[in-house]
């Protein structure tokens, strides 16, 4: 499965990768405007689960051998536009002058230059019949230089391609990929709002790259490559060697390393599977062996390794066993062909004891300390424990403060603070502001924002505005009414309480209008890149909010809640049997990396136990995910007393409306249940009649387009494919039900907010109380007037 980054820039200078879509699995991200109104810039994504629209057959994986151009073997590599699921079928050209921006990476060990590679770039189009050939032409620049163009004459729109060389010194790391479109209909004055003008860039459009792969390198400096390549174009593709004896200690030590690995990795897909040998590694995979010498026996036959092992003992470089208290990290290969100069990187986390294998773990998952290493070998000797977040600070979401400014914020493209943004032209992109509530967040009325705006001179006030939306909707806006422009003007806007959401976004938009009017008959079209606006990082909200939260709800699970509260996880505990089969581990690592995505902190400290030596407070005071099939279900009594549906026994359903038997069941489950050992913890469970509907669990887990589905308290996953393809949008079938009410609320809110949604969540009773209290307030009045009659008697 081939994919493409998600670019965005402010500039055509300066662009970063951006998180695509976590957060929307039906409703992938489009093109949109970037530049002006008459330039679209095309946002294409590494999706972590593309969803390919009809693919040639040639999108495949494309690894082939081609000698004709070198004397040395070089590898070809296609980098098809369909791999986008924001592509779709066309990519579509506007206007006078239109350009579409595709950003594409150069993975790490590709070396392309004069003597050992080239990169080609073939760009299929179509356009309106309507174009004026010698007026109209389609240009492709690299990096802001042009590498070729084609004139737009085809007739009765025909499909035209233009194949183009990109010189090699263009080839940077990140690289920009830019088709523009000179477009018109008319000898001599083109209307630039005419439908007739317009190019589609066909979605078989590709990218061929011919390159030689180079040495890996073997250093910790560069961790985490080359496990995993954050320039890369293909999926990270993880083997790890399956311990002798599966213990607690490795189980711990690799959940929470495969949940570091998805947090470098971010929205980049990672394909993780479990291997008995070295030799049954792929040549394009990566293998993980963690575990003492004694647990993982595969090491003393590792050769050419920088530290000797002996006797199921690791020695340091004096022939020494290294001290039990002591982590060892090694980066090695195994090369499984001599003629290869390269083999199969190896990274080893090993130690002489649990203790120095868990510290080895450690240090791979905190990104302060792995700064400090370099060479092949690390030995990770004192390791403080890192200080827990608190359960509300969530780096990506908003402050805990309910009084704070913009640049308190975090953009999504590089993680760094909100700054003065500003936009040009009459069709401005929208300035996008990541809005995204806690989970557990209650918005309540009353919250705004104080927008603080400038703008530029010559616009024309009747048609010029501000506008703010949140998620799509309108929420405020202002004219643009000062010719001459003004500066640091402000706009308080109201925020509703019910449209605040884990992952809303702000957008500001600036629409400018030029005083002058398109002259058509002198077709002179008005300037109006002189048109400014910008949103300053001063702005500020005031919410009125409190912690309030109804469990259980797997849609919260779509942010990682509760169990990334905190974001280190150490909340959270995972519970599988005694003797997990592989498909279990896999499930377990599958749901780490998730968790990883989903959080960000300073260190992991998510903890797997067994059924049997999971300690009681563990129990009653953590989240807990409980997996395993049926009959190996390491947690059972938290779902035999639950409502809804229940795979209590083998082959057999039950819920609150009776008992079926289901001798051909394969469906997977994902159910999430208020903790019966403690009302204010959840527990979710992963799991299936057999190992087949476990792996439809896993598969769940690892595609967002699936995962990000979730919602209700239950949710079975079925498949009518004998062998489902996994970035298939059509391999799985998810059907949703909420077995039970939401019984348990986590909150910290007053008594009058308390009584206030007594009242809500009770409302038919409203009518009943108020007859209730009338009767008695009536009663009593009328024994107080019967007592006052007797009184006057006397």
């Amino acid at each position: 499965m081939k994919q493409l980054f998600l670019l965005s820039q402010i500039s055509k200078k300066a662009f970063v990768l951006t998180f695509c879509f976590l957060l929307f699995p039906n409703s992938f991200p489009s093109a949109r405007a970037i530049a002006n109104a008459e330039k679209d810039t095309l946002l294409i994504a590494q999706a972590t689960t593309p969803t390919p629209t009809k693919k040639p057959e040639t999108d495949t994986k494309s690894e082939e051998k081609d000698t004709t151009t070198n004397p040395k073997t070089l590898n070809t590599y296609n980098l098809e536009f369909n791999r986008s699921p924001i592509v779709g079928n066309r990519m579509r050209l506007r206007g006078i002058y239109s350009e579409a921006r595709l950003g594409f990476t150069r993975p790490r060990g590709w070396k392309i230059d004069k003597q050992t590679g080239n990169v080609q770039a073939l760009i299929r189009f179509q356009h309106s019949p309507s174009l004026y050939a010698s007026r109209s032409n389609l240009t492709v620049l690299v990096n802001g230089t042009s590498v070729g163009s084609s004139p737009l004459n085809r007739k009765q729109s025909q499909v035209g391609q233009l194949l183009v060389n990109i010189p090699q010194n263009l080839i940077q790391d990140y690289n920009d990929l830019t088709v523009v479109a000179q477009q018109n209909n008319h000898p001599e004055c083109s209307d630039p709002n005419s439908p007739d003008l317009w190019t589609e860039i066909l979605p078989d459009s590709k990218i061929t790259f011919k390159y030689q792969k180079q040495p890996l390198a073997l250093n910790f400096s560069r961790y985490p490559y080359p496990i995993l390549d954050n320039l890369g174009l293909e999926p990270s593709k993880i083997a790890y060697l399956q311990p002798k004896q599966v213990s607690e200690s490795w189980l711990t030590a690799a959940g929470r390393f495969q949940a570091a690995l998805g947090r470098s990795a971010d929205f980049r897909p990672i394909e993780t599977r479990m291997v008995t040998s070295v030799a049954s590694v792929k040549d394009d995979e990566r293998l993980v062996i963690i575990g003492t010498p004694s647990e993982q026996p595969g090491l003393a036959d590792l050769k050419d390794l920088p530290l000797k092992i002996s006797g199921g003992r690791v020695l340091d470089g004096s022939n020494n066993p290294v001290p039990e208290d002591r982590g060892v990290l090694i980066f090695s290969s195994s090369k499984k062909d001599k003629d290869k100069e390269d083999g199969t990187p190896i990274l080893i986390v090993t130690g002489n004891s649990a203790k120095g294998v868990e510290k080895a773990a450690r240090y791979l998952t905190q990104p302060d300390l792995r700064k400090m290493g370099t060479g092949q070998v690390v030995y990770a000797d004192q390791i403080k424990d890192s200080t827990t977040p608190g359960v509300r600070q969530w780096p990506r979401y908003l402050p805990e403060s309910n009084t704070f400014q913009l640049k308190e914020l975090k953009t999504s493209t590089n993680g760094e603070a909100f700054n003065d943004v500003t936009v040009r032209g009459a069709g401005a992109p929208a300035v996008e502001i990541d809005f995204r509530a806690l989970p557990d967040d209650n918005f309540l009325r009353g919250s705004s924002m104080n927008l603080m705006y400038s703008y530029g001179p010559q616009i024309n006030p009747r048609t010029s505005a501000v506008q703010v939306f949140l998620d799509g909707n309108f929420i405020g806006g202002a004219r643009l009414t000062n010719e001459s422009g003004e500066s640091r003007k402000s706009l308080k806007v109201d925020l509703p309480a019910n449209l605040v959401k884990p992952d809303s976004k702000l957008q500001v938009f600036f629409r400018m209008n030029a005083r002058e009017a398109f002259d058509k008959q002198r077709c002179v079209q008005p300037p109006d890149q002189q048109l400014t606006g910008t949103v300053h990082s001063d702005s500020s909200f005031d919410l009125k909010r409190e912690t309030s939260v109804q469990l259980p709800d797997l849609n919260l699970l779509k942010f990682g809640y509760p169990f990334a509260a905190p974001q280190d996880l150490s909340r959270t505990a995972v519970v599988i049997s005694k003797n997990p089969s592989v498909t279990d581990i896999l499930t377990m690592l599958e749901l780490s990396e998730r968790l990883g995505r989903l959080s960000q902190s300073d260190a992991i400290k998510l903890d797997v136990y067994t059924a049997e030596t999971l300690p009681e407070t563990v129990k009653k005071e953590d989240n807990l995910v409980a997996i395993g099939v049926v009959s190996q279900f390491p947690l059972p009594d938290a779902l035999n007393n639950s409502p809804g549906i229940n795979l209590t026994q083998m082959f057999s359903r039950t819920s609150a409306d009776g008992n079926v038997q289901t001798p051909q069941d394969s469906q997977g489950m994902i159910k999430q249940v208020v903790s019966p050992w403690n009302r204010d913890r959840v527990v979710l469970a992963l799991t299936a009649q057999t190992e087949t509907g476990l792996e439809k669990v896993r598969q769940v887990l690892n595609q967002d387009p699936w995962f990000f589905q979730l919602k209700q308290d239950t949710v079975l996953i079925s498949s009518d494919k004998k062998d489902p393809v996994a970035y298939d949008p059509d391999a799985y079938q998810l059907t949703f039900s909420q077995s039970a009410p939401r019984v348990s609320r986590v909150e910290e809110t007053t008594l009058l907010s308390k009584l206030s949604r007594l009242i809500q969540d009770n409302w038919l009773l409203l009518p009943l109380g108020i007859v209730g209290v009338s009767l008695l307030l009536y009663g009593i009045a009328q024994i107080y007037l019967k007592r006052l009659s007797a009184g006057e008697r006397k």
